[in-house]
């Protein structure tokens, strides 16, 4: 990592560079980050990412209920879902069925969704997970799920910190390698005059 390189231009000797003293800060700076920053902006991100996960996975579970759905027939797959590659892995893991199942309040709903019996028979019953209204949705997010997206988000916000900070990093010092290089071209075009004439002064 160069920001462990970078500290040693602290060190004092004769030949210390104004560049070499701004890179050892640059490098100083872009440590810190990796070792404190990056990890406390993890944690934050983290916490914030799981408190909202958690009372969206609480609203969820208190919404939804599951009921017992039965199978009217095979529903007819669509153009749509032929040509997502998403619904065609779900419909090779599920089978779309059209189904009926009781709303709240008693009333009949139907609709189509989906049945993990890869051939269910018409009057087949199965657990789907509905809303207030009545109507199909996915189950709700569980406490664990949360917490494992929480996670990532964490783990996704300190990387891009870290990446951040070297990024930085590495165009500073490229600025700063340029101006040393302009600086030794203007040194070395005051020097070359006198090859040949060392100690002469002219």
């Amino acid at each position: 990592m160069g920001a462990f390189t970078g500290l040693w231009r602290w060190r004092h000797n004769s030949l210390r560079r104004t560049t070499d003293l701004v890179e050892a800060w640059v490098a100083c700076v872009a440590f810190l980050l990796l070792v404190l920053g990056a990890p406390a902006t993890g944690l934050w991100a983290g916490l914030r990412a799981d408190d909202g996960l958690q009372h969206a996975a609480r609203a969820q579970q208190a919404e939804r209920r599951p009921v017992t759905a039965r199978v009217v027939r095979v529903a007819e797959p669509s153009g749509q879902a032929l040509q997502s590659p998403d619904a065609a892995d779900e419909q090779r893991l599920r089978t779309a069925v059209v189904a009926r199942w009781p709303a709240p309040d008693g009333s009949p709903r139907s609709g189509t969704v989906h049945s993990l019996d890869r051939d269910p028979e018409p009057g087949e019953t199965f657990r789907i997970w509905t809303d207030a209204e009545g109507r199909a949705v996915p189950a709700p997010m569980r406490a664990g799920t949360a917490r494992a997206h929480a996670l990532f988000a964490g783990l996704f916000a300190a990387s891009a910190v870290a990446v951040a900070a070297e990024t930085a990093r590495r165009t500073v010092v490229r600025g700063l390698i340029r101006r040393r290089y302009a600086e030794l071209d203007l040194e070395w075009a005051g020097t070359g005059p006198d090859w040949g004439r060392a100690g002469t002064g002219c």
